[in-house]
C-alpha cells in the first residue's frame, strides 16, 4: 500500500521545517521552527493541524527545546514549558498523551537522572520514532478499511469532512488515507469534500490533496451534504478523530455531528478513521471532552487567510456587518449512536460500544 508522497513535517539539522498550511492553496510555503515557542505558535496559529500532526510536531518541540539549553532543566521549569505547549490547542488529545509519555519515560521515573545530553538524544528518538509510527499506524488502518467495501473495483461515492490526509498527520491520513488506500485497491471513486467553514480546511487543504493525488471530487458546502445524500447515492461518509471517549463519542471538527444526523437519516455508513492515539479512555463520554473557541472573525471574515508575507488574499474579504460577534466553536461531538464504525490500525469497531472498544484495546479505561 503506497503512502503519500506529501511530506508536512520535516526534520533536519535539529531543526523543524513545517509545510504553512495557512497560506495553501495560495502558495507553498515552509516555516522553520528553531525554538519550542516557534512549535507552540505553528499548533495555535495552524501552520500545523491535525491532532496526529499537532503531537508529532510538540514532541519535535521539546527536542528543540533541550537542544538550546546548556544546563538541565529544574522539574518545574521543564513542567512550566510542557504546560505552554499543552496550552496551544487543547481539544485533540494526542498532544497531551504524548506529553505524558515522555514525561512517564523520560522525567518522571528512574530516568529523571538522565544528562542533559541523553535526555537530547531521547527527545529525538522519541520524536522520530512517534512521526515513524503515525506513518505505519495509518497505513494499517487504511488497509484494515477496505473490508468494507467491495473486494472487486466498484464505482464508490464518498463524502469527507475538514483534511485528514498527509497534512494532518505524519504523511498518509486517516480518513483521506483511507480514500486513497480505496483508490490504490482499483476503486473508482468520487469524492465530495465539505469546505469546512469557517477556516476552510476542507476547501483549501483536502481539496489540494485530492488534486494533487488525481482523485476525482467535488467541493460542497457544509449545508449541501442533505441534498447530495438525498439525491444521489452516497456509499459512506468518512471522517477523522481529534478525540473519542470511552464510549466511542468523537470529537471532530465543527460540522461532523449534523453530517452524522443527516448520514444517519438517509442509511449511509458513518465511519470515524482515527488511531489508537485518539482514544481518550480516562473521560466516560463526549460531554466531558473541552472544546476550542477561537477568534470570531474567522467566522466573520475571510481576513485569516494570508499569503507568506501575511498579505490577506481577499482583501480583508468582510463578510459579516463590522463589529458583529459570532461563535467560533473549533469542535463538535459527534454521539457513538450515530457512528457506523471507527476503523483503526488494530481492527475496525462496530458497533461502537464501549465493550467492543475494550476487545480492541483492551482495558485501560479508568
Amino acid at each position: 500500500m503506497q503512502e503519500s508522497g506529501l511530506k508536512p513535517i520535516l526534520w533536519k539539522e535539529k531543526k523543524l521545517i513545517l509545510l504553512d498550511q495557512r497560506v495553501l492553496p495560495g502558495s507553498t510555503s515552509y516555516l522553520t521552527a528553531e525554538t519550542l515557542e516557534d512549535c507552540i505558535f505553528a499548533i495555535r496559529e495552524m501552520v500545523v493541524r491535525g491532532a496526529p500532526a499537532i503531537a508529532i510536531t510538540g514532541a519535535f518541540g521539546i527536542a528543540i527545546y533541550l537542544n538550546a539549553l546548556s544546563s538541565k532543566p529544574s522539574p518545574a521549569e521543564f513542567k512550566k514549558k510542557l504546560t505552554e505547549l499543552l496550552e496551544s490547542r487543547p481539544t485533540a488529545v494526542n498532544l497531551r498523551l504524548m506529553i505524558e509519555e515522555f514525561q512517564s519515560r523520560f522525567t518522571e521515573n528512574e530516568n529523571s537522572t538522565l544528562s542533559l545530553e541523553d535526555l537530547r538524544k531521547q527527545a529525538e528518538i522519541f520524536a522520530l520514532t512517534m512521526l515513524e509510527t503515525d506513518l505505519n499506524d495509518n497505513l494499517a488502518l487504511s488497509k484494515n478499511s477496505l473490508s468494507l467495501f467491495p473486494k472487486s473495483p466498484s464505482q464508490l461515492n464518498l463524502i469527507t469532512h475538514c483534511n485528514t490526509g498527509a497534512l494532518a498527520t505524519a504523511g498518509h491520513g486517516t480518513a483521506l488515507g483511507v480514500i486513497r488506500s480505496l483508490r490504490d485497491a482499483g476503486h473508482f471513486l468520487t469524492v465530495f469534500a465539505d469546505e469546512t467553514r469557517p477556516y476552510l480546511q476542507g476547501a483549501r487543504l483536502t481539496a489540494w490533496e485530492l488534486k494533487e493525488e488525481g482523485i476525482p471530487a467535488f467541493l460542497i458546502t457544509d449545508s449541501m451534504a442533505g441534498w447530495l445524500m438525498g439525491s444521489r447515492k452516497i456509499d459512506a461518509v468518512i471522517v477523522g478523530a481529534d478525540r473519542i471517549a470511552s464510549n466511542g463519542d468523537t470529537a471532530n471538527k465543527i460540522g461532523t455531528y449534523p453530517l452524522a444526523i443527516v448520514a444517519k437519516h438517509h442509511g449511509v455508513p458513518f465511519y470515524v478513521a482515527a488511531t489508537a492515539k485518539s482514544m481518550d479512555f480516562r473521560i466516560p463520554d463526549g460531554s466531558h471532552i473541552p472544546i476550542e473557541m477561537r477568534k470570531p472573525d474567522e467566522v466573520t471574515s475571510f481576513s485569516f487567510l494570508k499569503d507568506e508575507n501575511g498579505k490577506p488574499f481577499l482583501n480583508e474579504g468582510v463578510i459579516a456587518p463590522i463589529g458583529m460577534d459570532a461563535l467560533n466553536p473549533s469542535f463538535d461531538v459527534t454521539p457513538a449512536s450515530l457512528i457506523t464504525g471507527i476503523i483503526t490500525e488494530r481492527g475496525i469497531v462496530s458497533p461502537v460500544t464501549e465493550e467492543n472498544l475494550k476487545k480492541i484495546f483492551g482495558q485501560p479505561f479508568v
